[in-house]
């Protein structure tokens, strides 16, 4: 039996095609851009996602869907946990995974600029639990260490004690001060996120 890859093979979605019939969040736009109906897809949904200034999602779970989000623009806030304890940031460049069950909500971190994500879910079925939970007041930040990431030193981004002086040595609520928006700053506020010294 032969194949038709023409008609079976790749296929490339436009990204002004996109189907925004799907399920949607006040704030947030979602767009589908694979899925059964439109592709054939049997095992994942993917599509975008437009969250508007300080839009927020309630606190829920995605069942047995694994989810990745990856940031085109913005600034993306993740809680998570039993009460919302845990929290990170996101932005352009970075992915985000969210494994099953896990108690989370998605927030846009900024109050002036939309936040554009790549979200792919792990089956086409839009499972969404919402959860009756209370947040903390002041959840923990949570910095990204695994075996590959070790907390290390500024040295290994070339960074010298002159050249951060001024900057402070933890990140402040928010991640807005005015520093990090020089090169050395970013960099900087980089290192903190990936839990480097700040010290050598």
């Amino acid at each position: 039996m032969t194949t038709e890859w023409k008609s079976n093979g790749v296929r490339v979605i436009p990204g002004d095609q996109l189907d925004g019939n799907t399920a949607q969040t006040p704030g947030m736009m979602r767009a589908a851009a694979i899925n059964f109906a439109r592709v054939g897809a049997q095992k994942l949904w993917a599509g975008t996602v437009n969250i508007q200034p300080n839009a927020k999602t309630g606190a829920h779970h995605h069942g047995e869907l694994e989810s990745v989000i990856y940031v085109v623009s913005g600034r993306a806030r993740m809680r998570w946990g039993e009460r919302l304890e845990f929290v990170a940031e996101a932005g352009p460049g970075d992915f985000i995974f969210v494994p099953p069950y896990v108690p989370h909500q998605e927030s846009n971190a900024s109050a002036d600029e939309p936040l554009m994500c790549v979200l792919v879910r792990s089956d086409q079925e839009a499972v969404v639990v919402n959860l009756d939970i209370e947040g903390v007041e002041r959840p923990v930040e949570v910095r990204w260490v695994d075996p590959i990431h070790k907390a290390g030193s500024l040295l290994t981004l070339g960074l010298s004690t002159n050249q951060t002086a001024g900057l402070p040595a933890h990140l402040p609520t928010g991640l807005s001060n005015p520093h990090y928006n020089t090169p050395v700053g970013r960099l900087y506020r980089f290192a903190l996120l990936q839990n480097l010294s700040p010290l050598h």
